[in-house]
């Protein structure tokens, strides 16, 4: 197995538990310019596309702009108090990996604007030696993993992938990327499905997924 030299990071579940905190900002944000009751399915089905393309699925009117522009103050407000700090070791975590000399990339669904917020909220601005940011119209993560090995010089056995869903296993497959299931904050059930789609590469915890990274950036 060649040596892995870069570690990517999904955001949203994964560095920390911005879930809730997007699902009722959208809500917030789209609800006053809809006739029905927006549910959290209805949100959540939305979720692989950046802010925009998520508010245009459920606004088919010119409606949609406003509550893009309503969303981020939202967003930003309802960070402060629901979601203030990133999961606890994840810091600790991407500092030693950095230390090891290996690149550290963040790849996420969410858009430029609502990234950022993110990231200035959890002081983690200076974390990532890349960013990479979603699209309005489609999953691309797999593209943006192409980006990587391209920029970086690297073959798929190189790199590795952390994120807390099944459409980030079959992303990172598409690649050839290995996936690194961040199950710390899932349910029971979506653990169970990371487990049946990734076997053996299931982490419920940040420790666990530590001791994994840290050893395999190791080998040669």
């Amino acid at each position: 197995m060649n040596r892995i030299k870069l570690v990517a990071f999904d955001l949203d579940g994964t560095i920390a538990d911005t879930l809730p905190l997007c699902i009722k900002a959208f809500r917030m944000a789209v609800q006053p310019y809809i006739s029905q009751t927006l549910s959290e399915d209805d949100i959540i089905k939305t979720f692989g596309l950046n802010e925009e393309g998520m508010i245009r699925k459920m606004i088919k009117n010119e409606y949609w702009k406003q509550a893009l522009q309503d969303f981020y103050p939202i967003y930003m407000k309802l960070h402060r108090f629901m979601c203030p700090q990133p999961f606890q070791g994840i810091r600790e975590l991407i500092i030693q990996l950095r230390q090891n000399n290996l690149i550290v990339a963040l790849i996420t669904g969410k858009g430029a604007k609502s990234c950022e917020i993110t990231l200035q909220q959890l002081g983690m601005n200076s974390y990532f030696d890349r960013i990479i940011t979603g699209n309005a119209e489609r999953n691309i993560k797999h593209e943006a993993l192409n980006e990587l090995l391209n920029v970086y010089h690297l073959s798929p056995a190189e790199i590795v992938y952390v994120g807390d869903t099944v459409s980030d296993i079959i992303q990172c497959r598409m690649m050839n990327v290995v996936c690194l299931s961040a199950a710390w904050c899932v349910t029971n059930s979506i653990q169970e499905e990371l487990g049946k789609c990734n076997p053996g590469k299931v982490f419920n915890s940040i420790e666990k997924i530590s001791e994994y990274l840290l050893n395999i950036s190791n080998e040669y």
